[in-house]
């Protein structure tokens, strides 16, 4: 199976144009532990194709460690992520073949680009400063003995947010997401397996209740700024049902889509267990195993869904969001924000169409405010 990768580059120029460098790190998409470094100082150059040589040489580390691998970019950097992914015209001339050779290491289709704050970008700007101090001292960088075996911090969709109270700094206005689950379906009642790899069920007459409620209850507070949903039915039919009573459009995020439980969908626990009994056992015991007859497991869907994050808070900085999702994604942002292990999705309810608020703030740090409020529906 072809690996799945982080890179996280950064360039820099001390002038701009002036002396520059790049550093790029690679690391391991499901440990987060970094298996590959570069840096290099590239002499008079602009803070832009510093980045752009930087990517270029985080791309082709991941791809010499495997080539069929998918990579996922995060870069702090906003021109580079837009341009590369094909958001923004490219018109500099500079910067144009930088781009053309980037797109040339690995095929589109297996690389995505998420912008990410500078803060989270601390490991690929750390290595273009070493690079450019290395360059003013008339030489070039050098890799730290056995790099690629530190254990560095998790992959930034799963990293644990920092400890201490750096939230209630003055960084500004947090993206808040309140975090909606859909209302109930036929399924729902009888507690069976439904993800996104079944019937796709649209709400049960209750559930279409339960998301007037809802909607009731986000109109009186009337905070909501957008509104974004997984694009199953029955996460469209109450986001729709919100957004409506709202005044707003729903986008669509596929990242917030539940996961594909295989030959499970549409089977109570009991019944799994009874069919499915080493699967199951294997399931509940790792964050990596996957339901019988499914390609996802938890720690696929713990990427996904925090890609989607990543989006999300791009293009709502200081917003509050509607986020209308499943049970899985919803925990899984969940547990991210409090630096959760995997199992600990396991021990939190979440019934239909609770609401969940979590506040992302400009350092990293999150806060999880609000879990599994049913008042709206009493």
């Amino acid at each position: 199976m072809a690996a799945r990768f982080v890179v996280e580059a950064d360039g820099g120029s001390r002038g701009n144009p002036g002396p520059a460098g790049y550093g790029a790190v690679v690391r391991d998409g499901d440990t987060g532990q970094i298996v590959a470094e570069a840096a290099e100082f590239i002499g008079h150059a602009t803070n832009n194709v510093a980045e752009y040589r930087g990517l270029i040489a985080g791309l082709k580390a991941a791809r010499d460690l495997d080539p069929d691998a998918s990579v996922d970019v995060r870069m702090d950097s906003k021109l580079v992520v837009e341009q590369m992914s094909g958001r923004w015209k490219i018109k500099h001339p500079d910067m144009q073949p930088l781009a053309a050779e980037a797109r040339t290491v690995l095929p589109r289709g297996r690389v995505t680009y998420t912008w990410i704050p500078r803060e989270r970008n601390k490991d690929a700007d750390r290595l273009a400063n070493e690079a450019m101090d290395a360059g003013r001292a008339g030489r070039q960088w050098e890799p730290r003995p056995k790099a690629a075996a530190v254990a560095a911090e998790p992959p930034l969709e799963t990293a644990a947010p920092r400890a201490g109270w750096a939230a209630e700094a003055d960084l500004g206005t947090p993206t808040t997401f309140v975090l909606l689950r859909h209302g109930e379906t036929a399924l729902t009642p009888q507690k069976r397996f439904s993800g996104s790899g079944g019937t796709d069920p649209e709400l049960s007459d209750r559930g279409r209740w339960q998301a007037e409620r809802a909607a009731a209850a986000l109109a009186a507070r009337g905070s909501v700024q957008a509104v974004v949903a997984s694009p199953m039915r029955r996460t469209r039919q109450t986001a729709e049902i919100v957004a409506a009573r709202l005044g707003l459009e729903v986008r669509y995020e596929d990242g917030l889509r539940e996961v594909d439980f295989g030959d499970w969908e549409g089977l109570t626990f009991a019944e799994v267990q009874e069919r499915y009994p080493d699967d199951l056992a294997a399931w509940l015991g790792s964050a990596k195993a996957k339901p019988t007859g499914s390609s996802e497991s938890f720690t696929t869907l713990t990427h996904r869904a925090g890609v989607a994050r990543d989006k999300i808070i791009a293009r709502n900085p200081g917003r509050t969001v509607l986020v209308v999702s499943h049970v899985s994604p919803i925990k899984t942002l969940v547990r991210l924000a409090l630096g959760a292990p995997p199992d600990s999705m396991y021990r939190m309810e979440l019934s239909a169409a609770a609401l969940c608020s979590v506040q992302y703030y400009a350092d990293g740090n999150a806060s999880l405010r609000l879990l599994n409020d049913t008042s709206h529906l009493r």
